[in-house]
C-alpha cells in the first residue's frame, strides 16, 4: 500500500514539474505583450473572486437582516428594525417620496461591484484576443525568416498563440455568472427593503384616515 501511494506521489510530482516547466518555456518563448496580458487576466481573475466573495456575503448578511425586518413588520411592529436600512426613515413624519429616496440609496449600495464584474466579463476576450493577435504576428515574423517553414513547426507556435484568449474566456465565464448571482442578491434585498416601505406607508395613510373617521361619526 505504501509503495503505491509513494508512486502516486511521484506521478504527481513529475506532472507538476513538467507543467511548470511548460509554463516557463511559454513565457521565455512569449513576446513581453504577452506578458503584460497573462498578467492584465490575472489582476481580473484574482479581482473577480474578490469581488463575488467580499460582495457575496456582505449582501447575504443584508438580505438576512431586511427578511428578519419584514417579519417583524409582518407579525405588527409599526416601524423596521434598528438593523434595517429602513430604520432612519420609520418616523411617521416622513413622506412616502422619503422611503423611496432611502431605497434608492439602497439600491446603488447593492450594485456596487457589478460595474467591475460587468467589465471584466466584457472586455477579458478581447484582452485576450489582443495577446493572441502579437503572438501570431511574432510567429510569422519568425517564419518570414526561416527558411524551413511547415505545418510541424506553425502548428505549435500557432496553439501557443492561442493560450491568450483561452485565458480570456477563463476569466470572463466566472466575472458573468458572478455577475448574475450578485444581481439576484441584490434584487432579494430590494424586494425586501420595497415590501416593508409597502407597509410603512399603509401604516401612515391609515393614521392620516383616523381622524377624517372620527370626525364623521362626531
Amino acid at each position: 500500500m505504501w509503495l503505491l501511494r509513494l508512486l502516486k506521489l511521484t506521478l504527481c510530482q513529475k506532472r507538476y514539474t513538467n507543467l511548470m516547466g511548460a509554463i516557463f518555456a511559454y513565457l521565455a518563448n512569449s513576446h513581453p505583450v504577452t506578458w503584460f496580458v497573462l498578467g492584465w487576466l490575472s489582476l481580473y481573475f484574482v479581482l473577480t473572486f474578490t469581488i463575488f466573495i467580499a460582495r457575496s456575503l456582505y449582501l447575504s448578511a443584508w438580505k438576512d437582516r431586511e427578511q428578519d425586518s419584514l417579519e417583524k413588520m409582518l407579525l405588527g411592529t409599526k416601524t423596521p428594525k434598528s438593523s434595517s436600512i429602513l430604520a432612519k426613515c420609520a418616523s411617521q413624519k416622513y413622506a412616502p417620496s422619503f422611503l423611496n429616496v432611502c431605497k434608492n440609496v439602497a439600491e446603488k449600495s447593492v450594485t456596487t461591484g457589478l460595474s467591475w464584474l460587468s467589465i471584466i466579463a466584457s472586455t477579458s476576450p478581447f484582452i485576450g484576443l489582443f495577446g493572441t493577435v502579437v503572438s501570431i504576428l511574432q510567429t510569422f515574423g519568425k517564419l518570414g525568416q526561416s527558411t524551413n517553414a511547415s505545418l510541424s513547426i506553425i502548428a505549435p507556435a500557432i496553439s501557443e498563440a492561442l493560450v491568450a484568449t483561452a485565458g480570456g474566456i477563463f476569466v470572463a465565464i466566472p466575472a458573468y455568472t458572478f455577475h448574475i448571482i450578485l444581481k439576484r442578491k441584490g434584487y432579494d434585498v430590494i424586494a425586501y427593503i420595497g415590501r416593508q416601505i409597502d407597509l410603512m406607508s399603509n401604516e401612515q395613510n391609515y393614521n392620516k384616515e383616523q381622524p377624517l373617521y372620527g370626525n364623521r361619526l362626531g
